[in-house]
């Protein structure tokens, strides 16, 4: 599902989340939206582990040990940028 850029990423989020075959969803905290994420994922039985922002009253919890694991994938998708140029020249 393609979204324009300057669309938020919570837009289609819903019909996505159906797709997920993991029991864990690891995001940033631009999916701390507790209607549109976190309410979608529990009906299907997954977990969230998603820090919430900052200005929210209410902080959702969330395993910071796992979340600390979420950079390793940052980092490798960072490193196959690095050589986007190289691998496949047009």
């Amino acid at each position: 599902m393609l979204t324009p850029g300057q669309v938020s990423d919570l837009i289609g989020f819903e019909a996505l989340a159906e797709t997920i075959a993991a029991d864990v969803l690891i995001g940033d905290k631009g999916y701390d939206a507790d209607r549109r994420v976190r309410a979608v994922l529990a009906k299907a039985g997954k977990t969230a582990v998603i820090p919430p922002r900052r200005n929210r009253k209410n902080p959702a919890t969330y395993d910071k040990e796992l979340y600390k694991k979420r950079h390793h994938i940052e980092n490798f998708f960072s490193r196959l940028k690095d050589y986007r140029g190289t691998l496949f020249p047009l």
